[in-house]
């Protein structure tokens, strides 16, 4: 295959994702979509077999994840035809948590052509076929469920909001408005979900219309021909990452603060076998399923460890197209019943957020051990979540008032609902300092401006600055976390659920750890602790103040002092 083809195949596949996303975020309603563009978006080879072909540089737990609601909507929803749009959010069918809706429809082509069979590694895709996917996933800021912005301090998936099961929302072109309206009277904000809908579906839109320009200019053998042999350079590429690290195992432990209905700590264990080209990811010794919300289901895990790996594999080798190939090496084995596989119905809103970015500290900390010149300390391992919600005034009182309303009109009712994740010190490594402010791992996302913030709710930002001093110390020195207080004007409910409140970001190679995270209330002039998970009915005037953990330390020091 012609080196150079393949690299432009590459980067149009690519790229068919980035524009995808623009428009997404772009057409979007809620400044969680449009401003901190918490949405991921990616491109399949169609077939019963879906394989993951390229994707934008979105949000990394989304995106590892996708395959398996890919998956899942192609089972139970085939035959797919022209213009069919399948929604789900089911964590136990395909998803990841209910905030995260996700869509995915195929993109067919006159005819069927006869595709050339490729490479034996990748015999186990889909050879022939006549379409392909699009999917995107958008983390909408309220679907429902016990709490404002849908991260409640649950304890079963009913609890968290509307479950979608792999269902079609749109048939031949035309949109099922009974599911639609379905989805907007279990929500808070309907007109936000609408728009926001709306916006993944122009999307998809975008992402087909990219797709007939890309077949129509190569034809569709040449273009199946070059996404097959890209997957297969990817397996190739990342075999070549795993051969460098030497064979063996390699064990970390590390363990979640709580879940957020009792103060054990929750250990996470993992064995990473090196063997040859392969690698195998073991979580054994793993906590049970919690009674808390911090599961993950094993899309979830896998996404992360595969997330670890591409980022081995692009240091290692400078280049890796990110696609199915890059999963064909690795087996995860997750133990059933397990934090990291639960059975339904357990709560999972957190285990998305917190436990895939635990998981990411233990695999790297396995890493580690077989490659102490290359690994960095811990990040801050916590997205910092905060959600809050409340209503500005007085809409349809009771039911007889709302179903005396035309069709529609409530969604009117002045509710608001907020969901963002907040940044925190990166982990310093071999290479130098961490960096200070940003959102680590799992998290791509950027930070709501404060203009687009008060402007769309009733809240004064009273303070967004570096933590100057949580960095842990050491030869390089990890970042700073930030520091983040929110003054609401109105009555409010509030869900803060965080990790690293209790069990500080390690460091490495006599590296100080990074200091851990501190939620604050400040009322009526005093200052009240608060924990790492909490749901709060907050006053006008009252003030929460978001201390997020720096990163670790890299290197022993002679100057090294401990983080207060």
């Amino acid at each position: 295959m012609d080196a150079a083809t393949l690299t432009i195949f590459n980067h149009l596949f690519a790229s068919v994702a980035e524009e995808m996303g623009v428009t997404l975020g772009r057409a979007a309603y809620s400044p969680n979509i449009k401003e901190r563009l918490d949405y991921s978006c990616a491109v399949f080879l169609g077939g019963p077999r879906p394989a993951l072909l390229a994707q934008a540089a979105h949000i990394p737990v989304h995106l590892g994840a996708m395959p398996a609601s890919v998956r899942a909507a192609v089972a139970r929803c085939a035959p797919l035809r022209p213009g069919d749009v399948v929604i789900l959010n089911d964590p136990y069918q395909g998803g990841n948590h209910l905030p995260d809706i996700t869509l995915v429809s195929p993109v067919f082509f006159s005819g069927q052509w006869p595709v050339a069979s490729g490479p034996s590694s990748t015999d186990h895709w889909p050879l022939t076929t006549d379409h392909f996917l699009v999917a995107s996933r958008a983390h909408h800021a309220d679907v429902g469920g016990m709490s404002p912005g849908s991260m409640p301090l649950s304890t079963e998936l009913y609890q968290e909001g509307i479950i979608i099961p792999p269902i079609k929302l749109v048939e031949g072109g035309a949109r099922n408005e009974a599911v639609w309206q379905l989805i907007l009277r279990n929500v808070r904000t309907p007109w936000e979900r609408d728009g926001d809908l709306a916006a993944q579906l122009a999307a998809h839109a975008t992402g087909a219309e990219r797709l007939q320009l890309i077949v129509g200019r190569y034809g569709l053998p040449e273009t199946i021909r070059q996404a097959h042999a890209l997957i297969a350079y990817a397996e190739t590429l990342t075999r070549a990452a795993i051969a460098r690290i030497p064979d063996g195992t390699y064990r970390f432990e590390d363990a979640l603060d709580d879940d957020g209905q009792s103060d054990a700590p929750v250990p996470i264990c993992v064995a990473l076998i090196v063997a040859g080209d392969t690698l195998t990811v073991d979580f054994a010794g793993t906590a049970p399923a919690v009674a808390g919300n911090l599961n993950a289901v094993p899309a979830i895990v896998e996404s992360a460890v595969v997330y670890c790996l591409r980022c081995v594999a692009l240091t290692l080798l400078g280049i890796l197209p990110m696609n199915q190939g890059v999963f064909a090496p690795l087996t995860v084995r997750i133990p059933p019943g397990s934090l990291l596989d639960p059975h339904p119905p357990h709560a999972v809103a957190a285990g998305n957020v917190e436990t895939a970015q635990r998981v990411v500290d233990v695999v790297f900390g396995a890493l580690a051990s077989a490659l102490p010149d290359l690994i960095p300390a811990a990040s801050q391992g916590t997205m910092n979540n905060l959600t809050f919600g409340g209503s500005r005034g007085q809409g349809p009182g009771t039911r007889e008032e709302a179903s005396s309303l035309e069709p529609g009109t409530w969604n009117l009712t002045p509710v608001f609902a907020y969901y963002e994740t907040v940044g925190g010190g990166a982990g310093a490594g071999p290479a130098g300092d961490g960096a200070s402010g940003v959102h680590v791992h799992m998290s791509n996302t950027r930070n709501t401006p404060v203009e687009a913030l008060e402007m769309a709710y009733p809240i004064r930002v009273e303070a967004y600055a570096l933590r100057h001093g949580s960095g842990g110390r050491g030869q390089h020195t990890g970042g700073d976390g930030l520091v983040r207080a929110i003054c609401f004007l109105i009555s409010a409910t509030a869900t803060l659920t965080g990790e690293r409140r209790r069990r500080a970001p390690y460091g490495l190679a006599g590296g100080q750890p990074g200091a851990p995270g501190h939620n604050t209330l400040l009322r009526d002039g005093a200052a009240i602790d608060l924990p790492g998970k909490t749901t709060l009915a907050l006053r006008p005037g009252d003030v929460i103040r978001i201390e997020t953990p720096g990163g670790g330390g890299w290197g022993s020091s002679r100057s090294v002092s401990s983080v207060q």
